[in-house]
């Protein structure tokens, strides 16, 4: 076996002043933009009091402390897979160890991905309605075309890769959290009486004394929306970066929030709230220099959701949890890739979303619901994670119990919103669920009732069709990809295509196989020789995130093999063989459609027709394996599963 292992693929692991700025750019865009619209949730059309607005700070300030700080940076981050991060990795480091889990992190993905379609529309629309100050007049349908206009670039822009902007990302979110810093101290030495809400008291008796306190959680949660896009992005930044610039995150943060609330009680007392605390904290002349930093804050956070959805949908097709859909590599930095169907359906998704609430205030509601259930996947799926790596059991119960009463408790407020637009969320991420659920099954419903053969009892066939001058040669190398998981066998149907379909004959016959690794960076291989220059078998382990370029590996393979004198590849044609040129090669994918003459169950029959539905909307099998088009012959054979039985026929004459 021959191994690249690639746990060196420029992880920006090390504790460094580049390592916190990309940081600073790239994970916290989503939480680092929340006060844009917290404070201004949690008053909403109340009386603002001490109470209300000394509560809700002291329940943001425990919430970063206890969901953001002590759960994600200091626990889940200790859950990196291979330095990565995000739901999946977290499933895939267990999902040896029980079956429970896959429904979990099915769930959590799809809440997920439907969290990055409300994210881009709340945060940028939170920043240009800023613009009512400065022009009051401003129609609601202006704000909400301008919005579309920015989230459609942002959107466009995905094709290019974010490799060059993205250098800008961390000098913009570090003026960002300074001016959010600078903003907050600026209202709090008008008003220092506002650090009373340090006390969790306060935090008690908001949840308690205000009337629907409790429902108000909704608001609250809103402030750590960001912290799963935080573990997700683990693998680009590294632990140590993401956690020491936490530190500066979260102080810039608090003052803020501290300073909107100082404002608040110095200005608003026994009023009700008419303009967003947040942009009230600036001084009149700063306000335009303000919304575009705000503005361009957003398109940061909006970016890193966008990014976030493409590596989660990456990863779910490599844990066969997601169809094959086309991913692009725009550039060679790490984690950079594109998805074209996603990006579109994000696209199309945030503008119905603006098109449909219109303003962010209304958006509100549709936000937290998702994110607050991914939360909860994740403390299930962390929790067997640490009883893998055998934490104490008394930590482990204390874990779960403390945090399933957060997060339940955020949820139950979090469903208040339902019929105010959380059902959106919900639509959006059933059908996400839908779509993860048919893959899975139709995956397994294939592999149980797929036929394997041995390759070693077809060599009596295989070498003499392969030297039988009177067939046309079809290729001097034929390869076929199989799912076979011995090293001996494959698909019946393979056999089948290469001797009775249409016979085929070639000079070498290759058979593929892929595992996809738990890791998310291994590349390995191994060969196994049936039959010198004529059959052979290549084992391929990638990472779930290794792109599967399976034309380059092979030919790497065979470099070898030919440097070992483990094979010959030349050309068989005397007049080229002495020119030592080497054969053309030839892949056959055999794409399976669901035979008429089948005994499925009506339910597995649905999700096989399901699946080959959506597989119209996806990747075609050459594109996702990397080949060259005009190598490859796709051939359809049917998936003959279970014959109809007892059927009889009676002759007549």
């Amino acid at each position: 076996m021959s191994s690249n292992s690639a746990h060196g693929h420029g992880h920006v692991d090390k504790l460094s002043a580049a390592g916190v700025l990309i940081t600073l750019g790239i994970i916290f865009g989503d939480i680092g933009t929340s006060p844009l619209y917290v404070m201004k949730s949690i008053v909403g059309t109340k009386v603002v009091s001490d109470l209300l607005i000394l509560g809700g700070i002291s329940c943001v300030l425990w919430t970063l402390t206890l969901q953001t700080t002590l759960k994600y940076v200091i626990l889940t981050l200790r859950a990196d897979n291979n330095g990565e991060g995000g739901i999946f990795s977290l499933y895939a480091l267990i999902k040896r160890y029980a079956k429970w889990p896959l429904g979990v992190a099915m769930l959590g993905g799809a809440m997920l991905l439907a969290d990055g379609i409300i994210t881009p529309p709340i945060s940028v629309a939170s920043a240009v309605e800023g613009l009512v100050l400065i022009f009051p007049k401003i129609e609601k349908n202006t704000i909400v075309i301008i919005t579309i206009i920015i989230i459609s670039i942002i959107f466009f822009f995905q094709r290019f890769g974010t490799a060059v902007v993205g250098k800008f990302f961390g000098p913009v979110m570090i003026i960002w959290f300074s001016m959010l810093g600078i903003l907050g101290v600026s209202q709090i030495i008008h008003y220092p009486q506002v650090f009373a809400a340090l006390n969790p008291v306060y935090a008690y008796r908001f949840l308690t004394e205000i009337p629907e306190g409790f429902w108000l959680l909704g608001a609250v949660f809103l402030c750590t929306t960001g912290a799963e896009a935080l573990y997700s992005d683990l693998g680009h930044c590294g632990r140590a970066n993401i956690r020491i610039s936490w530190i500066f995150v979260k102080l810039c943060l608090l003052l803020n929030y501290f300073g909107q609330g100082a404002w608040l009680l110095n200005n608003l007392a026994g009023k009700q709230l008419t303009e967003n605390p947040f942009y009230g904290v600036m001084p009149e002349w700063f306000v335009l220099t303000g919304i575009i930093i705000a503005t361009l804050a957003a398109i940061i956070a909006s970016q890193a959701l966008i990014s976030g959805s493409f590596t989660l949908v990456s990863e779910a097709i490599r844990l066969n949890l997601f169809p094959k859909v086309e991913v692009d590599y725009p550039s060679n930095v790490k984690g950079q890739l594109y998805v074209p169907m996603v990006n579109t359906s994000l696209w199309i998704g945030c503008i119905g979303i603006v098109l449909y609430f219109r303003e962010s205030s209304a958006m509100e509601a549709a936000y937290g619901l998702a994110i607050t259930t991914t939360m909860l996947m994740t403390t299930l799926l962390l929790a067997m994670y640490l009883k893998v790596k055998r934490f104490n059991t008394l930590f482990i119960g204390l874990f779960l119990v403390v945090y399933l009463i957060i997060e339940g408790a955020f949820l139950i407020a979090n469903m208040e919103k339902f019929k105010h637009g959380g059902y959106v969320t919900l639509i959006i991420a059933s059908v996400v669920l839908f779509v993860m659920y048919v893959r899975h099954r139709a995956t397994n419903i294939k592999r149980r009732l797929t036929d394997f053969v041995k390759i070693s009892d077809y060599l009596p066939q295989l070498i003499p069709l392969s030297n039988d001058m009177t067939l046309p040669k079809y290729a001097t190398n034929l390869v076929f990809l199989s799912s076979a998981q011995s090293d001996d066998e494959i698909e019946q149907k393979i056999m089948y295509s290469v001797l009775q379909k249409l016979p085929k004959r070639a000079d070498i016959y290759w058979f593929i196989h892929i595992d996809t690794t738990d890791e998310p960076y291994t590349m390995e291989y191994k060969t196994t020789i049936f039959a010198k220059n004529d059959v052979v078998k290549v084992r391929f382990r990638l990472g779930f995130r290794v792109e599967q370029k399976i034309s380059m590996f092979l030919r790497l393979v065979i470099e070898e093999m030919v440097k070992n004198k483990e094979i010959d590849v030349e050309s068989r044609y005397h007049s080229l063989k002495e020119q030592n040129i080497v054969g053309d090669f030839r892949f056959v994918i055999l794409e399976e459609v669901l035979s008429s003459d089948n005994e499925l169950p009506f339910s597995e029959q649905f999700i096989m027709n399901a699946d080959i539905n959506i597989k119209a909307f996806t990747a075609s099998p050459a594109k996702w394996f990397g080949l060259d088009t005009s190598l490859v012959k796709i051939e359809k054979v049917p998936l003959i599963i279970r014959t109809a039985k007892d059927i009889k026929l009676q002759r007549i004459m």
